[in-house]
């Protein structure tokens, strides 16, 4: 098949180099020249873990490649996936105007006496009813009549998690396909066609809220659990032990996923999802207490982060902070935890240094530049090699993440706030 990919950036720089691998023809879309150059060059737009070697095949096999601006590309395309951002917007409802503006684009590209109708699915989290209230009568507008024999609306949510993002489009946990009267769309089945998951074919909003569902779930988990491990760690108690009795019911405990005592929790999903379900909640008049504490209490838990990092040492400490992005193996730093910590250090008036391997500030592109430019604008200043984070010359060195066992620190100065003890 031919697939067009609207959104190159984690999600659908991912979803370009899985679905060439398969040995579809994929062309992808975005308006970030940097992410359409590197494409081109053979290269993935954002780091993660295998996407270059899959994408440089794929570009030396001449299945991928991509542009800035669309010309009849559409034309040759089976299936259109959007895969833009849905950020949060001021009250915290997702900020649909990438979403408009890319079906605006994609329905005056397309030709209503297409022989056969294009497969238009959305990836990106969005409110139930979004497809049918918003999308489709942008869609109607342009082709009008036309439209039910032209395009074929689906909504596909995504569970891919950054640095496992290739090894979760293989193996994923489950498929869900809505469609506006919750049949079987041939298309998405034939892509999907070879991976071994369980498939549910639901309705557009069934589909729209699995996101919310999952990621405010997630959210739950890490936030109960951290609060119990300060709890712990508050009154003297193995926070550890606790975890381990705590994880080992699988029966009614469901996972021992996001439930350690650590991190606070952070990126690109879970954060925006809580609050836009805070504001379909409000919205519809339901009352979601727990919800609607999440983020204070994962406030809270960056406050408590800092406070255990920091005790007994005096302003103008040095410091060195290892790890920035939201979680290893990844260099996304939107709405890290270590970001806000990174920020309440240079406050307090620390002398700070950070080391991540994984972060480059020149291949820093779109929402991640635009993030961390707003909070954290001298993040080139404050990064340094490996030789400087292994030279022994600070106070104290502050792990949040798993990096730190690549180093070489003396344990002495080491305090881990990506678990609590």
């Amino acid at each position: 098949m031919k697939v067009a990919i609207f959104g190159l950036g984690y999600v659908g720089s991912a979803a370009a180099g899985c679905i060439a691998s398969q040995g579809h023809h994929v062309i992808g879309i975005d308006i970030n020249q940097s992410k359409v150059d590197a494409i081109n060059a053979g290269r993935a737009p954002v780091y993660e873990p295998g996407l270059d070697k899959l994408i440089s095949a794929a570009r030396s096999d001449g299945r991928i490649k991509a542009v800035a601006e669309l010309s009849d590309e559409l034309s040759h395309c089976d299936i259109a996936l959007v895969c833009v951002g849905t950020p949060s917007g001021v009250d915290g409802a997702h900020d649909m105007k990438h979403i408009e503006q890319v079906t605006r684009s994609i329905a005056e590209a397309i030709d209503p006496e297409r022989p056969r109708p294009l497969t238009l699915a959305y990836r990106s989290t969005m409110r139930p009813g979004s497809c049918e209230k918003f999308i489709l009568p942008i869609v109607e507008a342009s082709l009008g009549d036309a439209a039910s024999r032209a395009v074929e609306l689906v909504y596909n949510p995504e569970f891919l998690r950054e640095a496992s993002a290739i090894e979760d489009y293989f193996n994923p946990p489950k498929i869900v396909i809505g469609t506006l009267d919750g049949e079987r769309s041939a298309n998405m089945t034939a892509l999907y066609e070879g991976i071994d998951a369980p498939l549910f074919e639901v309705g557009m909003r069934e589909a729209e809220l699995t996101k919310f569902v999952d990621n405010s779930w997630h959210a739950v988990k890490v936030a109960f659990a951290n609060e119990i491990g300060r709890v712990c760690q508050n009154l003297g108690i193995s926070a550890r032990q606790v975890h381990e009795i705590f994880k080992s019911d699988t029966k009614l405990n469901i996972s021992a996923n996001y439930t350690r005592p650590g991190n606070a929790f952070g990126g690109s999903c879970l954060p925006k999802d809580v609050r836009a379900l805070q504001y379909i909640a409000a919205d519809t008049g339901s009352a979601t207490h727990l919800v609607d504490a999440l983020l204070r209490s994962n406030e809270a838990h960056k406050h408590h982060q800092f406070q255990t990092a920091t005790a007994g040492l005096q302003r103008g400490a040095k410091v060195l902070m290892v790890g920035l992005s939201f979680k290893p193996e990844t260099d996304d730093l939107r709405e890290s935890p270590a970001v806000d910590m990174a920020r309440k250090l240079l406050d307090a008036g620390f002398d700070l240094e950070i080391y991540d391997p994984r972060i480059d500030p020149k291949n820093l592109v779109g929402q991640n530049l635009g993030y961390t430019t707003a909070w954290l604008p001298t993040i080139e200043g404050l990064l340094v090699d490996r030789a400087r984070a292994e030279s022994q010359a600070h106070d104290r060195v502050i792990a949040t993440n798993r990096l730190i066992d690549d180093l070489a620190i003396d344990a002495s100065k080491l305090i881990d706030v990506s678990i609590i003890p």
